[in-house]
């Protein structure tokens, strides 16, 4: 598996494999970000074929419970592996140890990231790898519907923090 920074070209693949209906979660807004400089969109490739993603936020969370509690603190959003048969086997985690490696050269010294409260998966995992809860707070986000139909979303969620 080689995990790299998402390139102009590969947007198209990774609709293909993992079609995103997130507004601002989708690959090409998480692209964008990258090229104006406010994230690093990651994606692990195996066998030719994305198999994941996670964007490191340079700039932080979103959510201002968040900014308040943990000012400048970087983020690992939107880490997912795909498809769910390849859950498990470290994609996951070298998905945030890239991540902390890009952090380390950066000077960053800590690194956060958010999990749904419904997710106990993937916070065991967060904490299995150090991070440790910082503040609750609520993700809001949003998606369109096959008829293009704008939802509104509001989920529950623990930002962690870990010190590099």
């Amino acid at each position: 598996m080689e995990i790299a920074a998402c390139r102009a070209e590969d947007v198209e693949v990774l609709d293909r494999f993992m079609p995103s209906s997130s507004v601002d979660g989708n690959h090409a807004a998480r692209f964008a970000r990258q090229e104006a400089a406010h994230s690093t969109y990651l994606v692990p490739w195996l066998d030719g074929r994305p198999v994941g993603h996670a964007e490191v936020r340079w700039t932080g969370c979103a959510a201002p419970e968040v900014r308040a509690a943990r000012p400048g603190c970087p983020e690992i959003n939107g880490l997912h592996v795909s498809p769910a048969s390849l859950r498990s086997r470290g994609i996951g985690t070298a998905l945030v140890r890239t991540a902390e490696r890009l952090a380390g050269e950066r000077g960053v010294s800590f690194m956060g990231l958010g999990v749904g409260d419904d997710n106990p998966r993937a916070a065991a995992l967060y904490a299995r790898l150090g991070y440790l809860p910082a503040v609750a707070y609520v993700d809001r986000w949003a998606y369109r519907d096959a008829d293009g139909v704008r939802h509104e979303q509001a989920d529950p969620c623990v930002f962690l923090v870990k010190a590099l």
